[in-house]
């Protein structure tokens, strides 16, 4: 496939595609021979046992690791190949949400939220702090949080400062690390209406890995498990439950998955 225009990516490309993906660390193989596509538009979670990969994919995707075999696509550009000027297109594309948030503990709120802008755009100072101000409206703070450093912030406040970074370029792609652990029940339910709010409301594809069997039922089009060294089952939330593979049967038909299903029950 040829780059794309310059300043743009493929809009007819799948947002991730990755075929045959072989990931190892040594001799220790984590991914063999996974496939994976990723539909424009849909919140896709993704599930998996402890050491089944799931933070290795993640980095794959993001350019963090290079893979020891296959292929990963972004928006149709093949990340072992694009130009360098292509790259940065791509990086802009996407943003990220560590699972803890990764803030510059040195730095504010809204130079945090800045940082990406003025790696990419080139922007002034007042004009990153105004854009500041709307990406903390966007999830939902206060525009004096700008003013305060990490340290001072909640659980919570963190992991939304940390989406108000992951959309400071206005991304079409968001990849989200466990965005609703360390929360208390409420604090996460209030987080997955935010996601949802924002899928919806600009377009977002999600790629989310999460143990929280709550989001899964709450906002999630589809479900990735990673099993096997490989996805090895991806559907609605009806085709896990009907899933006769032993690792989704004990996740979905678990306690804590029963107790989920109820709750989303008594929801609908």
């Amino acid at each position: 496939m040829t780059d794309p225009t310059p300043g743009t990516v493929d809009p007819q490309a799948s947002p991730i595609e990755v075929r045959g993906l072989v990931s190892r660390f040594g001799d220790h193989v984590v991914h063999e021979n996974l496939d994976l596509t990723v539909r424009r538009g849909e919140v896709l979670g993704v599930v998996g046992g402890s050491g089944s990969g799931k933070s290795v994919l993640l980095n794959t995707l993001i350019g963090l690791k290079t893979p020891e075999g296959g292929s990963v696509k972004i928006f149709g550009q093949d990340l072992d190949t694009v130009s360098l000027a292509n790259w940065d297109i791509i990086e802009r594309s996407w943003g990220v949400l560590f699972q803890r948030g990764a803030l510059f503990s040195n730095l504010t709120v809204s130079q945090n939220i800045a940082a990406p802008m003025r790696e990419h755009m080139g922007l002034s100072t007042a004009a990153t702090d105004d854009l500041a101000r709307l990406k903390l409206a966007l999830v939902g703070l206060a525009p004096g949080v700008g003013a305060l450093k990490p340290a001072e912030l909640s659980g919570g406040m963190v992991k939304r400062v940390g989406l108000a970074r992951a959309l400071a370029l206005d991304p079409q792609l968001l990849f989200l690390d466990e965005p609703t652990s360390g929360l208390d029940p409420i604090a996460a339910a209030a987080f997955d209406s935010l996601i949802a709010d924002l899928s919806g409301g600009l377009e977002l594809t999600v790629f989310m890995i999460t143990h929280d069997l709550d989001s899964l039922y709450a906002i999630c089009d589809r479900v990735a498990v990673i099993a096997d060294r490989k996805v090895a089952a991806i559907g609605s939330i009806d085709e896990m439950l009907a899933s006769d593979h032993p690792w989704i049967r004990e996740y979905f038909h678990g306690p804590r998955g029963r107790a989920a299903a109820a709750s989303a029950g008594e929801a609908a």
